[in-house]
């Protein structure tokens, strides 16, 4: 896939798993690989930079294969922008699809 493709969804990505579940930065990455191939090294710039924005919260905790693992947590703000980010997106392909001819009906 294209690599272009890839950083414009990745935020969409990561806000979207956060938003059922608290994970660390690995634990995306694995969950992630499982439907887009990136590597580690593409989620934890972009988790810096979300929680910068104020979008997660990070907490440690235990973990029984090593040292304790930074979970990050999605806010109240997180929630609006995956929600805005959501709707965006749907939009944004609806209008591809028009514009290379593939539309749901003709599926």
């Amino acid at each position: 896939m294209n690599i272009q493709f890839k950083k414009g969804v990745l935020e969409l990505c990561v806000l979207s798993i956060l938003s059922n579940k608290d994970c660390y930065g690995y634990e995306l990455v694995h969950n992630i690989s499982e439907s887009i191939t990136i590597s580690e090294g593409t989620i934890y710039p972009l988790l810096r930079r979300l929680t910068k924005e104020g979008l997660f919260t990070t907490y440690l905790k235990e973990s029984q294969e090593g040292p304790p693992r930074k979970y990050y947590q999605l806010t109240e703000e997180g929630k609006k922008a995956k929600e805005e980010l959501t709707k965006e997106w749907f939009v944004f392909v609806e209008g591809v699809n028009k514009i290379i001819g593939r539309d749901e009906e003709s599926e």
